[in-house]
């Protein structure tokens, strides 16, 4: 049974799918960052508004102006933090679809390349055989 673990760990599909949630989950934090400190406080200016504390008391007790405060007085729906969560989303969509793009016109551009790179001329005596058989094949018996 040990043999058979070794063996489903070393195949290259599980240690790429490691990496990939490695890095993905970098990548998310570098997303979040990207959102919360640069695109966020940009509609915050814009529209003086920040969507991070927008939220309807559930409970009649609430009575906080910020979304950590009305946490701790009770229950709140707190959709400015899905709004933000959203544009987190639809970025990181974004970002996913642009490198996928990118990585596809690379590869058509590669295989153009490979298709209509010019074939190398056949050595002299490979050129000298042919003129031959095409010249008997034209030659009348």
């Amino acid at each position: 049974m040990l043999k058979e673990f070794q063996e489903f760990i070393a195949r290259g599909n599980v240690i790429d799918l490691a990496v990939g949630i490695i890095i993905g989950a970098a990548f998310t934090a570098i997303v979040n960052s990207v959102v919360n400190d640069l695109i966020m406080p940009i509609f915050g200016a814009i529209g003086g508004f920040d969507f991070s504390n927008y939220f309807l008391p559930l409970a009649s007790n609430v009575t906080a102006v910020s979304l950590e405060e009305a946490k701790k007085q009770g229950a709140v729906f707190a959709y400015g933090s899905f709004i933000t969560q959203l544009i987190n989303f639809l970025i990181l969509a974004w970002i996913v679809f642009m490198i996928v793009k990118a990585v596809n016109t690379l590869r058509k551009k590669l295989e153009r390349q490979k298709t209509e790179a010019p074939a190398a001329p056949p050595p002299a005596d490979v050129q000298l055989l042919t003129e031959i058989r095409d010249l008997l094949a034209r030659k009348p018996v």
